[in-house]
């Protein structure tokens, strides 16, 4: 069970990065810096907050706490001047960090404890935290960018209006 447990949320990160991939690959530079409101984020400070969660929760996942005492959280919140090219090397170093960490434990690692802020957490805890984690800021991203494309986004399910047809093409009546 441990071992599918493991290939199961590989699978679901991985698609939860693609579907970020997908995402940014319609967007423009000044998209990624767009902030709906004074409160709110810009595409750019979610990658950057993302990433720097990505480096300090799975650098060394079993043996040191996941708040690294070089990160700086709040830094991560803070416009900063920075190039798509910048953005997309976070994007894909934090998402490296994290599936090749995955990628590296065993089965009997789930039981261990490991820490986030000194509060215990077995790993196979720490991995579904961070699994609710992830996809809520790709889903953050994927709300400003169709809100930017509108008219010219391109789905990444099924497109509104196309259930039935898709339901037809997989055998489905």
């Amino acid at each position: 069970m441990e071992a599918t447990f493991l290939k199961d949320v590989i699978k679901r990160f991985r698609n939860y990065k693609e579907l970020g991939d997908k995402t940014l690959v319609q967007l423009e530079e000044k998209d990624l810096f767009f902030c709906p409101s004074p409160a709110s984020n810009s595409i750019a400070i979610i990658i950057q907050h993302m990433y720097g969660n990505m480096m300090s929760r799975w650098t060394n996942f079993l043996t040191e706490d996941g708040e690294k005492h070089w990160r700086r959280r709040d830094n991560e919140f803070t416009a900063m001047q920075l190039s798509r090219a910048d953005l997309l090397s976070f994007w894909e170093a934090g998402w490296k960090c994290l599936l090749e960490t995955l990628e590296s434990l065993q089965p009997e690692d789930l039981d261990k404890t490991i820490y986030i802020r000194t509060e215990p957490l077995t790993a196979y805890d720490a991995i579904l935290r961070q699994l609710a984690h992830y996809p809520y800021h790709v889903g953050q991203i994927i709300t400003i960018a169709r809100m930017l494309k509108d008219e010219q986004w391109q789905s990444l399910s099924i497109a509104k209006g196309e259930s039935n047809a898709f339901n037809e093409s997989m055998g489905m009546k």
